[in-house]
């Protein structure tokens, strides 16, 4: 079944479109609120409310726009508010390292681990506002105008937001390369 029918489903109050959109898009989701917030708990707590509010807000939903960025945009507001709400520091290890692939050398899964976690360790010190365009940009691969619009921002601030995040990383990355 796809996403339309899904969505048809659901409006007429069918919560098997809900169970289809949950297994399409549940791992892109808790992905992408897991960058945000970086607390996997704290992801799939956001991830959850996100499909509840579509449950809630589906009869809203245009049809004729594409359902995945206006879900997305819900994950992302909310992970941007959890992310505010709470000083939690960001898991380290395993979580992490699940996203590396598991065909490398030895060596090279040590190099890449390495360097994860320094860009990791670096993404702790963005702003959330920061960590989403970061997010939108590179794990999502979103222009800078579907961000603006997602964002509900301008264009030049989705600009400006980039290029303090990658010169923030940069200067950190560096930093730690010299050390």
């Amino acid at each position: 079944m796809d996403e339309e029918q899904a969505i048809q489903r659901l409006k007429r109050g069918d919560v098997g479109g809900l169970e289809i959109l949950v297994h399409h898009y549940q791992v892109k989701a808790v992905r992408t609120a897991y960058l945000i917030t970086r607390d996997a708990e704290l992801a799939e707590d956001v991830v959850q409310e996100a499909f509840l509010k579509i449950y809630r807000a589906i009869r809203t939903f245009d049809a004729t726009r594409p359902f995945e960025p206006w879900f997305l945009r819900s994950v992302v507001h909310a992970a941007v508010k959890a992310a505010q709400k709470t000083a939690r520091q960001t898991p380290q290890g395993a979580e992490w390292e699940d996203l590396l692939a598991a065909d490398e050398s030895v060596e090279a899964q040590v190099e890449s681990a390495e360097f994860q976690r320094q860009v990791w360790n670096a993404m702790q010190s963005l702003s959330p506002r920061q960590r989403v365009v970061v997010v939108q940009r590179y794990f999502l691969d979103m222009s800078e105008r579907e961000m603006a619009a997602k964002l509900e921002t301008a264009p030049g601030t989705v600009k400006w937001l980039l290029n303090a995040a990658r010169t923030r990383l940069r200067a950190l990355l560096r930093k730690e390369v010299e050390e």
